[in-house]
């Protein structure tokens, strides 16, 4: 067997793809297998999103994909190809944070901090869907995510918080921060 034949039988097959990633494209040639989480953290330098469990159980990989909360740990990127994909990093704006994740600071939401961009973003697709949730709301639309180190409550008080900043903030696009070049102020999608 020649070394050139070897060569080629070692090589392993590549995708390109092309997403955009808190408004800014990103194209990149991967690995079919490569999980949405590596691509973000290593191709696209989103530390952010973090890898815990790596089974889809802890929810703190979660991102948003068109919208949808997605845990990035159990998916491709080739899979979301042509998508635009929102981390944590892309919903402050100018140096200013997201309303949902100023309401987390205030309500002391996190203790290792961990989880709580998984949290965070769990947390944006809720009020998205549902803008005013009520407790039960808010367990069941947080339910996919785990914190080992807060009972929770003050997690829930955030997003009542969030909540009602989002419902009494002028209509300026500040609730549809998606992320961007420009911080992700709003405007155009």
């Amino acid at each position: 067997m020649s070394s050139e034949s070897s060569s080629q039988s070692l090589a392993r097959p590549t995708e390109a793809v092309s997403v955009t990633v808190n408004g800014e494209a990103v194209s990149a040639t991967v690995e079919p297998r490569l999980k949405l989480s590596d691509f973000l953290r290593e191709e696209c330098g989103k530390r952010g999103v973090r890898v815990g469990c790596e089974h889809g159980v802890c929810g703190a990989c979660t991102v948003l994909v068109d919208g949808d909360a997605v845990k990035s740990c159990l998916t491709y990127a080739v899979q979301v190809d042509g998508s635009e994909v929102t981390t944590v990093e892309g919903l402050a704006a100018d140096g200013d944070l997201h309303p949902i994740q100023e309401a987390f600071h205030q309500e002391h939401a996190l203790q290792c901090g961990f989880c709580t961009s998984g949290f965070v973003m769990a947390t944006k697709e809720l009020l998205d869907r549902e803008p005013d949730p009520d407790r039960e709301a808010i367990e069941d639309g947080l339910a996919d995510n785990i914190c080992r180190c807060t009972g929770y409550q003050n997690i829930y008080d955030a997003v009542d918080r969030a909540a009602e900043e989002l419902m009494d903030a002028p209509s300026d696009g500040l609730d549809d921060r998606t992320g961007g070049a420009d911080g992700g102020a709003g405007g155009d999608d």
